[in-house]
């Protein structure tokens, strides 16, 4: 076992021995992690729920507010000083002001604690006084947690691993004459090293825009303060036959290893391993408008996401000898208010399928999972529209531009493998129906006292994820 990983087992041990004893004696408190990949609509969520959380009129499926036993809500300041705070306010009020927008989408690590006061229920519950309950909130971008999967695999394995899965994609083939051309057995010539790295930078960037998912290493798209460094300048290569030091290959595969040990295991051992309860959210509408190819990729992506949660219970005997492991995972499928409620159980068996894989596992593992379909704000309304003489159930909803308009955008087939099917043997276009998205804005509403904004199951998502702990 390599010393690193030796260290950040036992540092997993001792916090998690600290963890189990502090929520003997102190209050209780629920760290849920928050994210999923570009454009799932993390920053929504989060306003989402902590508004309807803190304005619970509109959360009946919340089993503690419709018993009536939370007394109050409110947010105070976070644990950890060392992280940004969860822009809350400037997000809720970009979504509801007079002229509503989608506020900017997650780029770094952020927290928000959010505080309940609630009495406790159960047959000796009488004999209890209210109890505090502390919810701690961890955004994170989703392409940082993709890059959990590198911890397990050399320069060489990634390298391999990354060609045979870019190698057909249009977005790729300037990189891919680029690494070709490279001879990894001559010297380094920084360089040669930079513009190959600035090569597979903007493969990146391409693919992510088009729709793509495995868009790793994620700090390329989101390098920070590391812009520039070496750590950041490596690409895949092709294995020379001999590669000693002070060849390209050496130094590439070194770096490959700086940002494994510099960037990502740092993020691993200090933020995503305290999770105990985890929220994925999936843009599967977007997936299956872009075409097979993207759910396909959107379907492996998500699996191998999976490999870097710790699932199972949280007993005190597991923290001691384990570290922290996640109890909840809910898969989420997000602008469910894009399409009519007819189809929601549609796309929820949709996500069920696509997710397979990654849900059997985390079972196996002994934590619970859920699949659902939900709206973080809800941006349109129903209503029925004729179109050649056949009455469809469409959504109505404000574009950017401020125009109303009126989408129906197909129909989800009843049995998910109609999709998965073909994705999975590699099609390039639908071969008996097309899905259209549209990009709606947020809809202007007035919000009654006691009221979050609207939304699609947030109050489901929420019970499952903490109504155990309230």
């Amino acid at each position: 076992m390599a010393l690193s990983t030796l260290t950040d087992t036992v540092t997993r041990r001792v916090e998690g021995t600290i963890s189990s004893v502090g929520g003997l004696f102190g209050d209780p408190v629920i760290r849920l992690g928050v994210t999923g990949l570009s454009r799932a609509g993390k920053t929504v969520f989060i306003t989402g729920l902590v508004a309807n959380l803190l304005d619970r009129g509109r959360m009946p499926q919340l089993k503690a507010e419709a018993e009536g036993r939370i007394e109050s809500v409110w947010l105070q300041p976070q644990p950890d000083i060392t992280l940004p705070r969860f822009e809350y306010e400037a997000h809720l009020a970009a979504l509801t002001g007079d002229d509503p927008r989608w506020p900017d989408s997650t780029r770094s690590i952020s927290e928000l604690r959010l505080s309940f006061r609630v009495r406790p229920s159960g047959m000796f519950s009488g004999l209890q006084g209210m109890q505090t309950v502390h919810l701690d909130i961890i955004d994170y971008p989703g392409e940082w947690l993709l890059d959990l999967a590198l911890l397990d695999r050399s320069f060489e394995e990634w390298s391999d691993a990354t060609f045979a899965r870019i190698a057909k994609r249009p977005q790729a083939r300037d990189f891919l004459a680029t690494a070709r051309a490279e001879d990894g057995a001559l010297p380094l010539n920084e360089a040669r090293a930079l513009a190959l790295a600035e090569s597979f930078t903007a493969y990146l960037k391409m693919a992510r825009k088009d729709g793509y998912s495995d868009c790793t290493p994620g700090r390329f798209l989101l390098p920070g303060d590391l812009a520039g460094s070496p750590v950041l300048t490596f690409a895949p290569l092709p294995k020379p036959s001999e590669a000693g030091r002070g060849t390209l290959w050496h130094e590439m595969a070194r770096r490959y290893e700086g940002y494994k040990d510099k960037v990502v295991r740092p993020f691993f051992r200090n933020h995503f391993s305290r999770i105990d309860r985890q929220v994925v959210l999936v843009d599967a509408l977007t997936a299956i408008h872009d075409g097979p190819q993207a759910l396909e990729d959107l379907r492996r992506t998500m699996a191998d996401i999976l490999t870097a949660f710790r699932p199972g219970a949280n007993s005190f005997l597991s923290q001691i000898l384990l570290g922290k492991r996640v109890e909840r995972i809910l898969f989420a499928a997000t602008k469910a208010d894009h399409v009519h409620h007819a189809q929601h159980p549609r796309l929820t068996a949709i996500m069920e399928a696509l997710l397979r894989d990654a849900r059997d596992r985390a079972s196996f593992a002994g934590a619970r999972t859920e699949a659902m379909s939900l709206a973080s704000l809800r941006a349109t309304v129903e209503e029925e529209i004729t179109r050649h003489g056949e009455v469809l159930e469409a959504v109505r909803g404000r574009l950017p531009d401020n125009r109303q308009v009126a989408m129906y955008p197909g129909e989800l087939p009843a049995d998910p493998a109609r999709l998965l099917s073909p994705a999975r043997e590699g099609v390039e276009k639908w071969l008996d129906a097309e899905f259209s998205m549209m990009s709606f804005a947020p809809a202007r509403s007035t919000l009654r006292p006691g009221e979050g904004p609207p939304h699609i199951r947030l109050d489901r998502a929420a019970q499952f994820l903490i109504g155990d702990r309230l």
